[in-house]
């Protein structure tokens, strides 16, 4: 959410960051909103003023046996506490109204975002390793021999509908020891404190990380009111929420492995064969609570933590600034980066690593205490995925494809595999 006193001091200044959002005008309506409930404010200060000044001269009327001036005081006090009830029941109105308005505003990207319409806009910033080359034709990874006994579509169709997928055998075990091997090297490699975290939440934390109330079609809900997570991102962020940190014990930086739940609302024909787009789909999650001032730093460290995942998979990939019209709403800048698949013949999302400044942190009332001041500040928040474990497994499988059919593994994850660095064109781990 935004700080609606600098909305107050730059409106021009604000009306520029929505305008790179696709919204015009915006200031003007929160300062209408803003001027109404503090009128009220104002008016209702003044009412109780007024009725505390006849409070105390009702006593000198009582005092005196001056019964007239008793009883019009009487009728003053009566009067302007009926006025007081009603003017602060409108400035609620007008607050929550106010409130609601702002929660449903995108975050202001910073001033060296690149400013564009799509993801044809965005700019790349970091390339490693090469696209392997292969002297046969690259199929995709649900077209594999060595999967197409162990990823069923199908069963998954029949129990649960289109978008999902049932793993089995080795490909289940190489799935499982992916995600095993992203939790390992960010938690001994990349200093990150492990989480474990509940998938259902209430809607304070879905508002709290910015999927509520705007994006509510994006995620499903259960039938008591809770809302089964998109991301852990929602999980970890909140965690802070209604709290004061000691400037001291930041940074704070978690990570988690979670099923997440999407309804991928909008998506309707992208991306339908194989497991690339699922609603329910496991990720690894990092989240970052900072001091303002080491905010980007962290964004640095986020995305580097992200690509080392990839390095030491060795699987090519690249990446990039988001563009102001494909930036999430919540973010200030984000980073995606996007492993190179052989089978599609480019490259797709596999991280997401946002900045999110203190727009997170207002909406969860997400404190620290300086050291050397009284005052409460806000804290940054930072997400990104470290990875998302379905597309790095496509990845795997892709980038390590042979010409029979069967896949030769990143040698980093023979340990979890029982010291097999292959699977062979009968889905067997060899």
């Amino acid at each position: 959410m935004h700080d609606i006193r600098l909305i107050r001091e730059k409106p021009e200044e604000f009306d520029a960051k929505m305008r790179l959002r696709k919204l015009s005008d915006v200031s003007s309506k929160i300062l209408t909103l803003d001027e109404i409930r503090r009128t009220k404010i104002q008016a209702a200060e003044n009412a109780l003023a007024e009725r505390n000044a006849a409070n105390k001269q009702i006593g000198d009327a009582k005092a005196n046996n001056n019964e007239a001036e008793f009883n019009k005081l009487r009728s003053i006090i009566s009067k302007k506490k009926i006025e007081i009830s009603l003017l602060e029941d409108e400035a609620k109105i007008q607050d929550k109204l106010l409130t609601e308005y702002l929660m449903q505003l995108p975050n202001s990207p910073m001033t060296d975002v690149p400013v564009g319409e799509n993801e044809e806009d965005n700019v790349e910033i970091n390339r490693w390793g090469k696209e392997p080359e292969f002297e046969f034709e690259t199929k995709e990874h649900f077209e594999l021999s060595a999967t197409i006994k162990t990823m069923d579509f199908e069963t998954a169709r029949n129990l649960s509908g289109s978008r999902f997928v049932i793993l089995s055998g080795s490909l289940a075990r190489l799935h499982r020891a992916l995600a095993q091997f992203m939790l390992d090297t960010h938690v001994e490699k990349h200093a990150l404190t492990e989480m474990n975290t509940p998938v259902l939440v209430r809607d304070e934390a879905m508002i709290g990380t910015g999927q509520l109330p705007k994006f509510s079609e994006d995620s499903y809900k259960t039938t008591d009111g809770r809302w089964l997570i998109p991301t852990s991102e929602v999980t970890l962020t909140n965690t802070v929420a209604n709290n004061i940190i000691r400037e001291e014990d930041l940074p704070l930086r978690m990570t988690a492995h979670s099923l997440c739940f999407r309804s991928e609302a909008g998506s309707a024909g992208r991306d339908t064969s194989g497991m690339l787009r699922q609603h329910q789909f496991e990720k690894v999650e990092m989240v970052s609570i900072v001091h303002p001032e080491q905010s980007m730093d962290e964004l640095n460290r986020m995305t580097k933590c992200a690509e080392n995942i990839l390095e030491s998979l060795h699987l090519p990939f690249r990446t990039v600034v988001l563009c102001t019209g494909d930036m999430g709403a919540s973010a200030r800048r984000t980073h995606d980066i996007e492993v190179w698949l052989p089978g599609q013949n480019k490259y797709r999302e596999i991280s997401s690593c946002s900045m999110c400044g203190d727009y997170q942190a207002r909406r969860m009332n997400a404190r620290f205490k300086p050291i050397q001041s009284k005052k409460l500040e806000f804290v940054h928040t930072l997400n990104g995925s470290g990875l998302a474990v379905g597309r790095c497994l496509i990845a795997v499988l892709e980038n390590g494809q042979l010409l029979d059919g069967s896949v030769k593994l990143p040698d980093i994850l023979v340990p979890y595999l029982s010291g097999r660095s292959k699977l062979n064109s009968n889905g067997d781990l060899e």
